[in-house]
């Protein structure tokens, strides 16, 4: 090292110039947030450590700087003191340091008791700060409980002790003294545990902290219990015991025991704050749809234990919001009888004797005549199907009877269950897989147990495990092993052939990426919640786009049309045309600059439709009156001005699509510009707020099924219908129509990618929605 006194000589080249500076810089700053340490404004480890400047030693000038330690002399680099302090000071690998303490600080708290065992590698010291409670001061820990000769029990036990120290020197240099608990080291939390009893006795008064007011206290259980309820399963009652969990509540300062309060009085509280809420809202419109979900299993491979099912109810109202009513737990699918009793149940539960309320009804059940029967015996109502559903299904149709479906899965399990099934290739497959895609599973396969043609989703499971690694097999083909195994094995030649052929892979691609189609459109319904009028030009866009594939991968047009227009016939509702032709949305500009309904659009038998809805949806006396006002509907359409109002579209923040600006100008324009349609106004309003999906947010719903499968008490049932209740509330208000589990997988696989992207091979992945 330099000395101090040496004369530097000048920097030989600008940029050592800006290095000096910022040596010197570094330097000053040091110094400066010593100094104001040692004045007791900083951390407590300045007092020992102190920065030097290191010179070079042949020019003198400053090169660096360094962190001394005043008690043993130790040079440390300066780029992290915090570090240094705790390496150094603190794990006792300063020999001359004795204390963790503040030693800046002589009114700091000192800790209820310092043990100090030898390290067995490195000879280092570590201090050991037994007990969670409040620190004790200084005074008491020299004359601590921990003091205690052990001599006296090592000596009758007839081993010799191992001099660990206990305590600090004090400023008189008293000896250390020797302990050996005959626990081990165990016994240090027991041992400060009762330090910490005679400290509470000695001082019942002390405290961690201020203590939380009562009004604050309340204010923060309320905020506590939300949380919870509104987790609704993800968060048992169990956890509110778990021991970290109650010791944090004690930390800050809130009562621990809470499973009681939470279970009983504030969950009843709770929920009839939520229930009044929610009644208010449905009383306070005119009319309403009820949604109901639950009737078919959304999954392909259902594991719903016994086939039991929970139906949730909701209610949609004109504005656009939705009022969660209840959730009716059966023991199976039940009959189309039992479906039409539950759902009719549920109308007059909502609005007693006037029914003509309740407007329609969308589920997602298609077989049986539930929907049907209640809608002919009560001519005002609309009950559709859940077009999530009704897209789902479609795929079921191709899978069944496109024979491109069946080929292309044939292949794809001879393919998967040769390479998972031999060991070498098995091998082989998992490094170069784990190669090329950083993940090193095996190919999914269907269970031999499920119907390969009516359980899909396993299907397209193994279908994406193949696309995904066109490459891995393409290593796999070349590898030495695979090479030699073909020689003898006939079946591995024509698994070479099949990763050769062009053919298989634009097969395997066109199914794909007509499931990935079909699938993203019922993703799309699910995210949107699109009205009934949406749904003609829904079907009308998926035309288009699988004529679009079908040239792209050389595939007859005719059967996949066929197979389309059976399933939108099945799925079809009178509805759909007529409101359609009423929501201003749809409006087009004719030659003579009018605002008309888009008649042009529909085929002679939707025209029919159209009629034959309207007139069934109002009192046979306003039959030909809203007849006559649907020719002036047709002929003169809306004042352009409120058209183009109506029509104007903005970009969706989160999907960046461009969608409507105000939905509820459609129904608005109806009871405010068109208030001389008296007969076809009152049927529009009620029909152009109709929602075409059942789907109305994704919850936990285990905990539920558990107790009602296992037999628990009325009031267990009950007290979990109530979480339900206030969580589904809470998610329609804010309007999280998603699933936590799903935004934990998301969560993770974003934080397993390098800056947070996705590989391509993931982001080009389709998302599939169940099929039951």
């Amino acid at each position: 090292m330099a000395s101090a006194n040496s004369v530097p000589s000048g920097p030989s080249h600008p940029n050592e110039d800006i290095a000096i500076k910022a040596v010197n810089k570094r330097y000053d700053g040091l110094v400066t947030v010593r100094t104001k340490a040692i004045k007791g404004k900083g951390a407590w480890y300045w007092v020992h450590l102190e920065p030097i400047l290191i010179r070079n030693t042949d020019t003198g000038l400053p090169k660096s700087v360094k962190l001394k330690c005043s008690l043993c002399d130790s040079i440390f680099s300066a780029s992290n003191p915090s570090r240094t302090a705790s390496e150094h000071l603190k794990r006792g690998t300063c020999p001359n340091f004795s204390s963790p303490s503040r030693p800046s600080s002589s009114l700091s708290p000192q800790p209820i008791t310092t043990v100090t065992f030898p390290a067995s590698n490195n000879h280092r010291k570590r201090s050991y700060q037994m007990g969670t409670a409040s620190p004790l001061p200084s005074p008491y820990q020299v004359h601590s409980l921990a003091m205690i000769e052990s001599s006296r029990y090592c000596g009758e036990l007839g081993y010799s002790p191992v001099h660990n120290s206990v305590g600090t020197a004090n400023n008189t240099g008293s000896t250390q003294q020797h302990l050996v608990l005959s626990g081990g080291k165990e016994d240090l939390g027991a041992l400060a545990m009762l330090e910490d009893s005679v400290k509470k006795l000695k001082s019942p008064k002390s405290s961690h902290g201020p203590a939380l007011s009562k009004e604050q206290i309340n204010s923060s259980l309320e905020l506590l219990a939300d949380w919870f309820y509104e987790s609704c399963g993800s968060v048992s009652f169990s956890t509110l015991e778990h021991p970290k969990f109650q010791s944090f509540l004690s930390q800050v300062g809130l009562p621990a025991k809470l499973q009681r309060e939470f279970s009983s009085s504030r969950l009843d509280a709770k929920f009839d704050e939520v229930k009044t809420n929610s009644e208010a809202k449905i009383t306070d419109a005119m009319f309403f749809q009820v949604s109901s979900d639950g009737w078919k299993s959304r999954s392909y491979c259902s594991l719903d234990s016994g086939g039991e099912n929970l139906i949730k109810f909701a209610v949609n109202l004109p504005n656009g919001t939705s009022v969660f009513q209840k959730t009716v737990f059966t023991g199976g699918a039940g009959s189309s009888k039992y479906a039409e009793e539950i759902l009719w149940e549920t109308v007059t539960g909502i609005c007693g004797s006037v029914t003509q309320r309740c407007v329609g009804i969308v589920a997602d059940k298609y077989k049986g005549k539930a929907l049907r029967n209640l809608e002919v015996q009560n001519h005002w109502m609309v009950n559709i199907s859940c077009q999530v559903q009704g897209f789902i299904s479609l795929i079921k149709d191709f899978n069944k009877e496109l024979p491109l479906f069946r080929v292309v899965t044939e292949n794809c399990l001879k393919l998967a269950n040769y390479i998972n099934n031999e060991s070498h290739l098995r091998h082989c497959f998992l490094k170069y897989r784990l190669q090329e895609l950083d993940y090193a599973g095996l190919l999914r396969v269907p269970s031999p147990k499920c119907d390969v043609l009516k359980k899909f989703a396993s299907v397209f499971a193994m279908l994406e495990d193949i696309w995904r690694c066109v490459s891995v097999l393409q290593m796999v083909l070349l590898d030495d092993s695979f090479k030699m195994t073909c020689v003898e094995d006939p079946l591995a030649k024509e698994v070479a052939r099949m990763i050769q052929s062009e053919g298989f892979w634009n097969e395997l691609e066109a199914v794909y990426s007509l499931v990935k189609l079909i699938s993203g459109i019922a993703q799309d319904i699910e995210a949107e919640r699109p009205l009934i009028s949406r749904c003609l030009p829904l079907w009308e866009e998926l035309r288009e786009k699988v004529k679009e594939w079908c040239a792209k991968y050389s595939i007859a047009e005719g059967p996949v049309e066929q197979l389309i227009e059976k399933r939108f016939r099945k799925n079809y509702h009178p509805a759909w045309s007529a409101a359609f032709i009423l929501d201003p949305i749809y409006l087009t500009k004719d030659a003579s600059g009018k605002y008309v309904p888009p008649f042009k659009f529909l085929t002679h038998d939707q025209e029919m439709d159209v009629d034959k809805i309207l007139t069934r949806l109002v009192s046979r006396e306003e039959s030909h009156m809203v007849l006559m006002e649907l020719m002036k509907w047709r002929s003169e359409g809306l004042d352009p001005l409120y058209a183009q109002a109506v029509q104007i579209k903005q970009q969706d923040p989160v999907t960046g699509k461009m969608k409507i600006a105000n939905p509820q100008s459609s129904r608005l324009v109806w009871e405010t510009c068109l208030s001389e349609f008296k007969s076809l106004g009152k049927i529009a309003v009620r029909l152009i707020f109709l929602q075409a999906t059942s789907c109305q947010f994704q919850i936990n719903w285990s905990f539920m099924r558990r107790i009602s499968l296992h037999k628990h008490p009325r009031v267990a049932l009950e007290r979990a219908q109530k979480m339900i209740f206030i969580a589904a509330h809470a998610k329609l208000e804010r309007r999280d129509f998603s699933n936590e589990e799903d935004k934990d997988a998301e969560l993770f696989s974003m934080a397993g990618c390098e800056d947070g992207m996705l590989t391509e091979n993931f982001a080009n992945a389709p998302f599939v929605v169940g099929i039951a």
